[in-house]
Order: C-alpha cells, then sequence, then structure tokens
C-alpha cells in the first residue's frame, strides 16, 4: 500500500513516489486545495489505474507526474527525478524523454496531416535521431500495437481504436519509463476500449514502461491488477485483483478493496460505510488484539453514564 512507503527510504526501486504531496490553486482571492497530503508509490514496471471523479484531484496529481505543474509541497519523484526542484528547462526534457502522453482525443494525439509512421517518428526526430532510427524503431512499435499494415495511413483513414493504439506508440516513441494515460477509452466502444488495454499490457509485458491509466469509470480500473481510489485530494482505496483457482481447479478473479492509511495515521472510511452507520464528527475507538473497531459516537450513550 502506499502508506508502507517510509520516510526516507532511496526511491530507485520505484517508479513513481508522492509524499505529503500538496497542491493549491489561486483562483480570484479564493484557494482552492486540489490535493491534501497524497500519499502513493508505484513500482517500477506496474499497470495500474488511477479512479477518482470529477474533483477529486485525479487531473491534478497527472500533470504533477507529467511534469505539466509543480506541488506546492511535498515530495514528488518519477523515475528518479525530484519533480519539486526541477527548472522549466529540465521539466521540458522531462517530458520529452521520460514520461510519454496518451489522452483521451485523438487529436492531441495524432497530428491529422502526417501518416502513423511519421507521427510516430516525429519524437525522435526532436531527439535528433537519424531517419534510419527513426523508421526502424517506428516501424517496430507500430508492430507491436498491431498496426504495422496501417503505417502509411492518415488518422482521417484509422478507426478511433486504431488512432488511440498508434497514440500508444507515439507515447513509447522515445522510451519513456513511465507511460502516462488519461481516460484513453474514453470515446472508444467496449471492443475497441478491450483491444488497447491488450496493448498497453504488451506494452508493459514486452517494454517493461511503467503504465499509469487515469479515469473516472471503474469498469476500465478492472482490466489492471491494482486500482488506487483517489477522493478528496487524497489516496483513499486501493483494489487489488488476483487470480485464484477454486474448489475444482478453475481459475477465478478475486478483487479486494483495501482502504489506505496515510503516513499520519489518516483513513478514509468508505461514504457507503459513514452512511450505513451514521457516522458524523466523532466517533468511538477501540483497540482489540488484532484490529480496530469503529463505532458511532452517541450522545444519549454518554447521559446514561
Amino acid at each position: 500500500m502506499a502508506a508502507a512507503y517510509p520516510a526516507g527510504l532511496a526511491a530507485a526501486a520505484h517508479a513513481i513516489v508522492c509524499e505529503n504531496v500538496v497542491k493549491i490553486y489561486k483562483v480570484a482571492d479564493l484557494e482552492v486545495v486540489a490535493l491534501q497530503g497524497l500519499d502513493l508509490v508505484v513500482e517500477e514496471g506496474d499497470l495500474i489505474a488511477i479512479v477518482g471523479a470529477s474533483g477529486s484531484g485525479k487531473s491534478t496529481l497527472q500533470n504533477i507526474l507529467g511534469g505539466v505543474d509543480v506541488p506546492t509541497a511535498g515530495r514528488v519523484e518519477v523515475a528518479g527525478h525530484d519533480l519539486g526542484t526541477m527548472s522549466e528547462r529540465a521539466r521540458t526534457l522531462f517530458r520529452r524523454r521520460v514520461v510519454g502522453f496518451v489522452w483521451q482525443q485523438t487529436s492531441r494525439n495524432l497530428l491529422s496531416y502526417l501518416t502513423a509512421a511519421e507521427n510516430v517518428e516525429l519524437p525522435m526526430a526532436l531527439e535528433s535521431l537519424s531517419r534510419g532510427e527513426r523508421r526502424e524503431r517506428g516501424t517496430k512499435l507500430l508492430e507491436l500495437v498491431g498496426l504495422a499494415e496501417r503505417m502509411e495511413h492518415k488518422p482521417e483513414a484509422l478507426s478511433g481504436g486504431e488512432q488511440q493504439r498508434v497514440a500508444v506508440a507515439i507515447a513509447l516513441a522515445n522510451s519513456p519509463s513511465v507511460l502516462l494515460a488519461d481516460e484513453p477509452t474514453g470515446e472508444l466502444d467496449t471492443d475497441n476500449a478491450n483491444q488497447l488495454f491488450e496493448t498497453l499490457r504488451t506494452a508493459n509485458h514486452d517494454l517493461g514502461v511503467t503504465i499509469v491509466v487515469f479515469t473516472h469509470d471503474p469498469l476500465v480500473s478492472e482490466q489492471v491488477r491494482r486500482t488506487i481510489g483517489i477522493r478528496d485530494g487524497r489516496t483513499a482505496t486501493e483494489t487489488l485483483r488476483r487470480v485464484e483457482r477454486g474448489p475444482e481447479g478453475e481459475e477465478r478473479l478475486v478483487a479486494e478493496e483495501l482502504a489506505v492509511l496515510d503516513r499520519t495515521g489518516r483513513l478514509q472510511l468508505p461514504r457507503e460505510y459513514v452512511s450505513a452507520l451514521g457516522l458524523e464528527r466523532r466517533v468511538r475507538l477501540v483497540l482489540e488484539p488484532d484490529h480496530i473497531t469503529v463505532r458511532p459516537h452517541r450522545r444519549e450513550a454518554d447521559d446514561e453514564r
């Protein structure tokens, strides 16, 4: 769990480390707290989903991890780079070389007047790779996403699903350590969405790139083994999925949702639990030998004493 990351531990084994991250925006005379003490650890080679409703802080976290924005406080490291201390120039190079992006809108991913191959080769041209190197790597990446036969087609001749798979190849062009995907299936039907996730799994497995998918759709998040839920600017839950064998040897997917305890001991209870028990303001905690009991605080209980 994210909260298990102890302060001061070397981050070399982690692709992403966030410690007590705060982001405050100023809107006119008001201050809006988008992230309030968020903790997160993503291991190298992970494929995870981060889920949150509008206003949860999900988009802010994505912008910070991608080097588009900077935290107000706290520590953020991506692939060993401390994003809080970077200059503007360093963040530009970080966005070009360390992270890859796949956006929901295909118009943000592909240039309409270039072929699929030319779109994939463009980021490499900015890094001064030779034409032969660009063509060789571009072809391999389009093969990886299953579109080698469509490499000379322009976006208008590709389906929405094909365009998003080309976008994955573009994001991988400069061999990033981390790929960030913003609602990548938001404009796709079910079949194309499943195919895109299969492409992401292939890239994750074959290239070892760490992939973080940002989405508001819980069904999309079921495509990965680990889902992190964000609420009110903090990580609230983690859902871990594993394959188990049933009594007759059949395989079944088991999902377990866990609450996240941050470094200061804060815990966000699921809203349905709070509502079901009528929890308000104060609760009673009872330390048992192997667990903690949380009970509603009833004023009448005090009056009876």
